[in-house]
């Protein structure tokens, strides 16, 4: 079922060439077993019993937000739609699997920025889901609940009857609060899909290692109010209590001023703000939602806000916002606020 203004064809450009492989495929497969047939009837059934055979440790199944998918074999074309997914798959060593992404928000980081700008970019923002179908994808991997926007025709249903398996990171799935043990949870899923537990398992004990560095350094330091400045003007648009933001800040030795917010993301006025006395602003800083120069401007020039002990001593730590979601980034956030929130401990 189509969700937009239209109904596609039944058969995009991107499908008509799935279903001419598959067919050639077949007919290729049809004639090998004719050619065959002055060998044993055995050899031929062995010849198809090995064309089924599934991939070493497949089939796996996946229940990701309510929807249930089994993979028969891992995933070869994947389009992933935000950064976020797009950096765990390349820190997975997937990145020949990866046949577009979009909507970049930040810097790569250096170990895969030349990765990262080798993989077609799709669109600046969510694509099109005819833009996603001409990648001819077999698996769509979502950032932000956005990436499968029913009015925009990107449905996770409209993809399944496509024949493309869709999965969501998990900090969109419900509503409950986000911990690091969910970033780490979501790096093992992508691994037991793309049958590499073992760089999954490999890579969440780095991440844990270099948080637990962190944390270590500050154990035992008094605890700091944090204030969350994503943006906004007339109100501030800050993280709340079940954003992954709050555990973060958590184990760098502060704490959230608005994890009383019931919610990923909210507004909050600036009288709430004053209210709190934050002593360090973490600054989200991506693209589209203005230089963290000018959000630093910006609260420095407000007279509410002179008084705030993190303005007037201008403690801002500066955070992507690739660094702040359930993704293998976040492991580095905990460490850059860390060092924002108690330098003494890295002096």
């Amino acid at each position: 079922m189509y969700d937009g203004t239209s109904r596609p064809p039944l058969f995009t450009p991107a499908r008509r060439r799935r279903t001419l492989r598959a067919t050639a495929a077949a007919v290729a497969l049809s004639a090998a077993l004719l050619t065959a047939g002055c060998g044993s009837s055995r050899d031929t059934a062995e010849a198809a019993k090995a064309t089924a055979a599934p991939a070493a440790g497949f089939p796996v199944t996946i229940d990701n937000c309510g929807v249930e998918t089994t993979y028969d074999k891992p995933p070869s074309r994947v389009v992933t739609i935000h950064q976020h997914p797009a950096e765990l798959m390349l820190a997975l060593g997937l990145k020949d699997r990866m046949a577009g992404t979009a909507f970049p928000d930040s810097a790569v980081l250096p170990e895969w920025r030349k990765d990262y700008e080798a993989i077609p970019r799709l669109a600046e923002k969510e694509p099109s889901f005819e833009t996603v179908l001409e990648a001819e994808p077999d698996l769509v991997y979502g950032g932000y609940g956005s990436a499968f926007a029913e009015h925009e025709g990107r449905s996770r249903k409209a993809f399944a009857d496509a024949g493309i398996a869709t999965h969501l990171n998990r900090e969109y799935c419900g509503e409950k609060r986000v911990t690091m043990e969910d970033t780490y949870a979501e790096i093992r899923t992508i691994g037991r899909i793309f049958g590499v537990p073992g760089r999954a398992d490999a890579l969440v004990a780095g991440l844990r290692a270099r948080v637990g560095r962190a944390t270590t350094a500050v154990e035992g330091r008094p605890r700091v109010p944090v204030f969350v400045y994503d943006s906004g003007d007339k109100a501030a648009f800050t993280a709340g209590g079940r954003s992954l933001g709050t555990e973060l800040i958590r184990l760098a030795g502060g704490e959230n001023v608005f994890a009383g917010l019931d919610d990923v993301f909210g507004d909050v006025s600036w009288e709430q703000v004053v209210e709190r006395r934050p002593e360090v602003i973490a600054l989200y800083d991506y693209a589209g939602a203005g230089s963290v120069e000018r959000k630093k401007e910006f609260l420095l020039s407000q007279p509410a806000l002179r008084d705030v002990p993190a303005v007037r001593n201008q403690r801002f730590v500066v955070l992507p916002l690739t660094a702040t979601l359930v993704g293998v980034r976040s492991a580095y956030a905990v460490e850059d606020l860390a060092r924002g929130i108690h330098p003494e401990s890295f002096a």
